[in-house]
């Protein structure tokens, strides 16, 4: 299946629009002039505007075709409403002009035309063109979102509509009443008028980024629909030619991870294209406190949000309805210790203040260390203090046995890692009994050790 860009498929309706107006509008003026037909002569100005119409509108499809750039960073699109708009006044001032035409001649009776096969075989062609190429930019205009071809389709239908009201008008001529041409060219000119009426105010609506009706809460509700979305607070449409964009400010949970905020971020986009596959859409996060976050979690945005790390080790207790809270600080080497008592103390009091039933809060506060820490050279002692760890983990019999024993020197103490392997049917809640217990015993009976981290494994 053959591929059309686009913007050539366009640009070649455009163009054959301007040579099918081209010989419509030569046409109708020869035989008008020839027949001395206002009805006629009104529709070679009408054409003649159409020619203008379909120039502009292949001017303004190339145009619009260009990238965005840094002047326009919407891009080239507003350029089609510009020419529709300018389509618009001309449409205007030539109905002006034809009512006047036709009212001089209603008010002095004088009308001298002649109904010959001309008139009728040019206007009977015109019609077959104009009604030809109106589907065409139809279908263009459909298929590309244009609003350039819509309003070059609209000048063509509204040709067809015409015409047939100026043959009309030359039968009546070859009844024996020369002047229903007059009351023809008027006829004429309100459609003219009425179509000109809509396609301005389209254009008016579109250079002014009027939005189309129902689309906002359309938008709303797809936005919505997506899961981690707390609230819509804002949505900008803008439309600049086939393309509406779209800018959204959206309230996530504050407690969601960066990733997991980038994620709904991208399902709203993705969701908004499924409805509308070439909407250019931009999602704007904000963080929103949810007003079912527990305990723990608006603790650790109160800490975050004084650009501190992460607590850890936080735990809450619940007394008499009544919350007891105790957690780590770590802050940056070399930290002034009344320094950073004042920054626990502040702490303490905007959770007291903040988070409701919280009666005391206990900070413990330690010294930042590195994630990645040099490991010192072995001294030889160590295969004596791995069989004292080996000695001390067979001391706990509810280990079934373990393997993985390492020990890395850190300065002048160790960090012990082991796997243990547990009995299959204990629950989750007695291995970490169990864990806790063993990690107590090593840590009593070794004080070289200066971390000890337990992998727990089903026997």
């Amino acid at each position: 299946m053959t591929v059309i860009d686009p913007a050539r498929e366009k640009a070649r309706v455009a163009l054959t629009s301007v040579l099918a107006a081209v010989f419509i509008t030569a046409l109708k003026l020869v035989v008008g002039l020839e027949t001395n037909s206002l009805g006629i002569l009104s529709e070679a100005a009408h054409s003649g505007l159409d020619m203008l119409a379909a120039i502009l509108t292949l001017v303004a499809v190339v145009i619009a075709a260009r990238p965005p750039d840094k002047e326009h960073p919407y891009g080239h699109g507003k350029v089609e409403n510009i020419s529709a708009f300018v389509e618009t006044l001309l449409l205007v001032a030539t109905c002006v002009w034809i009512i006047k035409e036709a009212v001089e001649r209603l008010v002095t009776g004088t009308a001298h035309v002649e109904a010959n096969m001309w008139g009728f075989g040019v206007i009977g062609l015109s019609i077959v063109v104009d009604f030809s190429r109106s589907r065409a930019l139809g279908r263009a205009a459909r298929k590309h979102r244009s609003q350039a071809l819509e309003a070059d389709a609209l000048h063509f239908s509204s040709d067809v509509w015409s015409s047939l009201v100026v043959l009309a008008g030359l039968l009546f001529v070859r009844l024996g009443q020369p002047l229903v041409d007059a009351v023809a060219a008027i006829v004429v000119a309100g459609l003219v008028l009425v179509v000109s009426y809509r396609m301005g105010r389209r254009t008016i609506e579109a250079l002014m980024d009027r939005v189309p009706d129902g689309l906002e809460d359309e938008l709303r509700g797809v936005m919505g629909g997506v899961k981690g979305v707390s609230e819509i607070r804002g949505i900008r449409l803008r439309q600049s030619g086939p393309t509406m964009f779209l800018d959204t400010t959206v309230a996530i949970p504050r407690t969601m991870l960066f990733q997991q905020a980038h994620e709904v971020m991208d399902n709203i986009e993705k969701s908004v294209h499924v409805r509308y596959p070439d909407m250019d859409v931009i999602v704007h996060g904000e963080p929103f406190e949810r007003n079912d976050e527990t305990i723990a979690e608006r603790i650790r945005m109160i800490i975050l949000d004084r650009g501190l790390g992460a607590p850890h080790h936080l735990e809450v207790h619940q007394k008499d309805n009544r919350y007891h809270v105790e957690f780590d600080i770590e802050f940056s080497r070399g930290k002034d210790f009344v320094e950073a008592h004042d920054i626990t103390t502040g702490i303490e009091r905007e959770i007291q203040e903040r988070v409701p039933g919280v009666e005391k809060v206990t900070i413990h506060m330690e010294e930042y260390h590195p994630e990645t820490s040099e490991v010192a050279h072995e001294t030889g002692r160590e295969a004596g203090l791995r069989e004292r760890v080996a000695e001390c983990i067979r001391s706990e019999n509810r280990v079934v046995r373990f393997t993985d024993l390492d020990l890395l020197k850190i300065g002048d103490r160790y960090n012990l890692s082991v796997a243990c392997r547990f009995d299959r049917g204990r629950t989750l809640g007695e291995i970490h009994e169990i864990v806790c217990d063993v990690e107590k015993r090593l840590y009593d009976n070794i004080k070289e050790l200066r971390r000890v981290t337990i992998h727990a494994e089903p026997a």
